[in-house]
């Protein structure tokens, strides 16, 4: 581990490329507006999969459906954690997030004046064993759990590099830090898989390079899978494991980045058919 980090973030039971996540013909409808038309998509344990696509093309209901926010019309997914498979579709989104999904959102759902070590600590509330009595009076087992639950928070504080503001009120860091945060706070659930909605929406060139090296980090020295949701090409193609593209809630190509670059279906539908050479 880097920096002296002690913890694995990774709350992973599975070996390195074992299914861990299967979405199966997913549908998902708002009133007469068609979101998700049949999606099937699986990953594996250890992986970085990106899903790109069009504005409205139905990424973001896609991970809505996989942490419970949305719940599709037809189909299942299915979640493979400590022996167990869970079917996120009857599950509600806490129950989701203790079972070991995180989630970060595109627009950014932190609690701005708490500082940035509050809101971290709020991410490890699913590890929480004690009892109210015992946390009440901070006494015995709620007391040891503090310190062990804090202890982890800080190696999340040190990935991540933010030791500097680590008392600092949420609402009074520049955009980029938040967003990082708010990947600290997807960590701190110590996640099997962890979801990430455009973390490099906003960010200036250093900063998507921050946040790539972070995400890169947790796949490859914690072994945690990621689920991408990225409109930034050169970072989708440059730390993508495999790629899924959508277009209007169908998915129309999944494989290598090389392979997603050359299929003619993404040039027309994504990346528009002048891009082509670019992208080869």
């Amino acid at each position: 581990m880097t920096r002296g980090i002690t913890h694995n973030f990774n709350g992973s039971s599975l070996e390195p490329g074992q299914l861990q996540l299967k979405i199966e013909n997913i549908h998902l409808n708002f009133g007469g507006v068609t979101a998700l038309g049949g999606v099937s998509l699986e990953v594996h344990q250890s992986e970085i999969v990106a899903i790109i696509g069009p504005n409205g093309a139905g990424k973001t209901s896609l991970l809505n459906c996989i942490s419970g926010l949305y719940h599709p019309k037809e189909g299942r997914i299915l979640f493979y954690h400590h022996g167990q498979e869970y079917d996120l579709t009857k599950m509600r989104p806490h129950k989701i997030a203790q079972a070991g999904v995180a989630r970060s959102f595109q627009n950014i759902e932190l609690f701005k004046h708490m500082t940035v070590l509050e809101n971290l600590m709020l991410g490890r509330h699913v590890h929480l064993k004690s009892s109210v009595f015992d946390s009440a009076i901070f006494w015995g087992r709620a007391q040891n759990e503090e310190i062990k639950h804090r202890q982890y928070v800080e190696d999340v504080i040190d990935l991540l590099e933010i030791e500097t503001i680590r008392r600092q009120p949420v609402g009074s860091l520049p955009y980029g830090l938040q967003k990082r945060v708010e990947l600290g706070r997807a960590l701190a659930l110590q996640p099997a898989i962890l979801l990430i909605d455009e973390p490099m929406a906003g960010m200036n060139v250093e900063e998507k390079e921050d946040m790539a090296r972070f995400v890169l980090d947790v796949n490859d020295e914690h072994g945690v899978t990621v689920v991408l949701i990225e409109h930034d090409m050169g970072v989708v193609m440059g730390i993508s494991d495999r790629v899924a593209v959508l277009d209007f809630g169908v998915k129309i190509a999944d494989g290598s980045p090389d392979e997603v670059q050359r299929n003619p279906d993404v040039l027309k539908a994504y990346l528009g058919e002048e891009h082509g050479a670019i992208m080869a």
